[in-house]
């Protein structure tokens, strides 16, 4: 856009606001090249940019992006083979540094893969190289210094390089404080002449001082001079120095090959990075200004809620509201100076440009802005005594080029039109002017303080009055922007106020036509009318506010007392389930006393006491029975028949015919006559007439009838004969848990507190199996992996519960 319009309407002052937000030379550049845009779908973009940077620094803040330098040539130069100095290798690291902790401060977001912040978009673009960073700080130290840990070879070199310095020194010392030479010597010091360590001498004792001459003082009277002692000192010194600048050269020009090889990177991050640091800058003005980003429009349409120039003390500025391009299309702005007309046209051309820059607006966040393809403004003065242009001249001068670029996506911004010339003339040109622009579909807001083009406003289609208040009684502008009201220029009233004659006054007002009187009048009737409609709806808003107060401290008291009357009803229903209980419990208890009564009586005793040696009788007798039942049994012999009164206990082994060999009871016989065994890992039933007795039938584990040496010597023999530890390789996930099964309780029989099984690495299959049996087996204390030296995860080490 024009330079001229943005000096105008003063949005350079924002841009150099901006400018000073920013954190590098880049986005210095940045802000010093941004212009309104009249693109819509750029905007946009732009203003959304500027948004997300918000929300980011609201959640995380600023990333520190200090010490980022354009250092795009540098890289370049390195793309060439050329050695780049310790300065452009810093830049360098600055820039990856800067893009390490950006991406650092903002990792959260750039994490989150539903953000659609198009800040954390960017920075999740920028890519880090830590190693290339480190490697460069490690090197360089300063931009004239490299560090000995740069390489092996340096840091000998410089060792080195000590070494010599402290022998010629320790022998320049002696000169220096020798009887021999002592009154020779000019000075004790030891000074460096050319790269060489020299003593100043006096120079009429130059033939008795052997050395070499390097320099001479201003006077001639001092020479400092070499010993031929340390010559050779010297010179390894400049040898090693040869080799510590050769040694350097290398180092640089390595690493600036490393630069070379991550160029696309670094020339991306640079770009990336003073995009990101210009967009926080805008962010950060933003919310300076306590700025919203507008709803943005392709219409033409603006509707400004509470716009505060960014320009005008935060302290002092009083909002304004206004509208245009919705109802009307030109908007005719009157009242006195300094009334605050020429502000409203800069505020609104002022966010019109910040708004199509990308920039928040100081106003509500329900504003509208529309973008438009052009902005014109004449405002101000331009009288040029150079140019022989009058006021006037330099306006219409201004107007004629806006009319020849106006069109129905332009914003016009005319101040004070038709001022400088013949009022009457003035007026009906801005009237034909107004007419032309809202032909051509221009949006338009001018000022004036013609009577005419207020009337002309009032009755023309697509025009709208507005006018800026004025307090007579203080004769100070209130800078209230009311739209609807043509406005008075009072200066009839400011002349009185400020002591004109009253008669000169009212003489003034004989010169009056009749038509602009009843103009007038009307205005001012109008202006008290809306005094009065506005004290009014002051009133009815004091009214309505004070209704929604009571209202809502009506409403909290009712929710309060619905609060209380709930827990009135809840402590009243847990103290009568409370009396009901009470009640219920004195009741069973007077019952069991009439029982106890009852039961008391005599003849309740005596029939208890029947009843009750009949049952001990009844028990006796039953004894008996069972005892000779014992006596008469008779035990299994070994090859004898299972039938149906074949005794069978658990554990007791017999002789299976179908299967051709020996099977463990683990149930007795049903009444179908099945027995539930074990033979080997299988669990089957088979009938008793396919079983034979093996063997006499495990005593019972009572030692009141085995005795306690009986079971000591089952859990000793257990003990021998169980392993501590149990191989299941080659056994699939069934066969592994039955044996297990069986082996934990042969295990817990014989009192082993620690035992391994062992299931082999493989797939790992069988010994997930094994840990899901043993998770939910009570015999099972506790377990786990092996460790190194026990079989690692070929191996599970089980504590027992003994």
């Amino acid at each position: 856009m024009d330079q001229k319009l943005l000096n105008v309407l003063e949005f350079n002052i924002i841009r150099d606001r901006l400018r000073e937000l920013t954190s590098s030379e880049l986005s210095v550049r940045l802000c010093e090249e941004l212009e309104p845009s009249g693109d819509f779908g750029t905007v946009c973009e732009m203003i959304r940019e500027t948004d997300d940077a918000v929300a980011v620094i609201m959640r995380k803040g600023r990333p520190p992006l200090g010490g980022l330098t354009d250092v795009v040539p540098s890289v370049k130069r390195a793309c060439g083979g050329s050695m780049l100095s310790f300065k452009e290798l810093l830049g360098i690291a600055g820039v990856l540094k800067a893009a390490r902790r950006t991406v650092n401060h903002c990792r959260e977001g750039v994490e989150s893969s539903g953000d659609t912040n198009v800040i954390i978009a960017k920075i999740g673009l920028l890519e880090e190289d830590y190693r290339l960073e480190t490697d460069i700080y490690r090197c360089i130290i300063s931009e004239d210094e490299m560090a000995d840990e740069a390489s092996p070879t340096l840091a000998d070199i410089r060792k080195k390089i000590a070494k010599e310095q402290t022998s010629i020194r320790d022998k320049l010392n002696d000169f220096i404080h020798s009887q021999k030479y002592s009154k020779t010597i000019r000075d004790e010091v030891i000074t460096v002449r050319g790269d060489r360590y020299c003593i100043p001498i006096k120079a009429e004792f130059r033939s008795e001082f052997p050395g070499i001459v390097h320099d001479m003082s201003g006077s001639g009277q001092t020479l400092f001079i070499e010993p031929a002692s340390v010559v050779d000192s010297n010179n390894k010194i400049r040898e090693l120095r040869i080799k510590e600048k050769q040694e350097i050269e290398r180092i640089t020009l390595l690493l600036g090959s490393l630069c070379a090889e991550k160029a696309d990177v670094i020339i991306k991050d640079v770009k990336l990075l003073a995009e990101i640091d210009f967009a926080f800058a805008k962010g950060s003005l933003g919310l300076s200004m306590k700025a919203h980003k507008p709803q943005l429009n392709n219409e033409c349409r603006i509707k400004i809620l509470k716009g505060r120039h960014p320009l005008i003390d935060p302290h002092k500025v009083v909002p304004i509201s206004v509208y245009v391009g919705q109802n009307f299309k030109t908007l005719v702005v009157t009242g006195p100076n300094t009334g605050g007309k020429t502000v409203t046209l800069k505020t609104v051309g002022l966010f019109t440009l910040m708004a199509q820059a990308g920039l928040l607006v100081p106003c509500e966040s329900t504003s509208e802005i529309a973008v438009f393809r052009n902005v014109f403004a004449d405002i101000g003065d331009e009288q040029s005594i150079a140019q022989s242009l009058s006021t006037f001249s330099a306006h219409m001068s201004n107007i004629v080029k806006i009319m020849k670029g106006a069109d129905d996506s332009s914003l016009v911004l005319l101040d004070e039109l038709g001022a400088g010339t013949d009022p009457t003339e003035g007026a009906a040109l801005a009237m034909a002017i107004l007419e032309t622009l809202y032909q051509m579909g221009a949006t338009t807001l001018a000022t004036t303080h013609y009577s005419e083009l207020k009337a002309f406003t009032a009755t023309t289609e697509g025009f709208e009055n507005a006018c800026c208040e004025f307090d007579v009684e203080t004769l100070s502008p209130t800078y209230r922007l009311m739209i609807g009201v043509p406005g008075k220029s009072n200066a009839f009233a400011i002349s009185t106020k400020l002591g004109l004659d009253r008669a000169v006054v009212e003489r003034a007002g004989e010169f009056l036509s009749g038509e602009d009187v009843r103009f007038e009048d009307m205005l001012s009737d109008i202006e008290k009318r809306r005094g009065e409609i506005e004290k009014s709806e002051r009133r009815i808003k004091e009214l309505t506010e004070e209704a929604d107060r009571l209202k809502a401290e009506l409403d909290r008291e009712k929710a309060q007392f619905g609060e209380k009357k709930a827990e009135m009803m809840k402590k009243a229903r847990e103290e009568a389930a409370e009396s009901v209980a009470k009640a219920k419990k004195e009741a069973d208890s007077m019952l069991s006393e009439i029982r106890t009564i009852l039961r008391n009586a005599q003849e309740g005793r005596s029939k208890l006491g029947e009843a009750e040696a009949l049952r001990k009788e009844l028990g006796r007798m039953s004894d008996e029975a069972e005892g000779e039942k014992i006596k008469t049994a008779r035990k299994p012999v070994e090859g004898e028949q299972v039938d149906m009164d074949t005794p069978l206990l658990p554990g007791q082994t017999l002789y299976s015919s179908s299967i051709d060999g020996n099977v463990t009871v683990l149930k007795k016989q049903d009444k179908d006559g099945n027995v539930f065994v074990q033979a080997g890992i299988m669990k089957m039933f088979l009938p008793v007439t396919d079983l034979k007795i093996a063997g006499a039938p495990p005593e019972e584990k009572d030692d009141k009838k085995r005795g306690k040496g009986a079971s000591n010597r089952s859990l000793v023999d257990k003990a021998m004969n169980i392993r501590p530890e149990l191989d299941l390789r080659g056994m699939t996930a069934e066969e592994a848990k039955s044996v297990t099964d069986r082996y934990l309780d042969d295990a817990v029989g014989a009192r082993l507190e620690n035992v391994t099984i062992i299931h082999g690495k493989g797939t790992g299959v069988l010994r997930k199996e094994i840990h899901n049996m043993l998770k939910r087996d009570r015999r099972v204390k506790e377990f786990r992996i092996g460790e190194f030296g026990e079989g690692d995860f070929g191996v599970t080490v089980v504590k027992l519960k003994v």
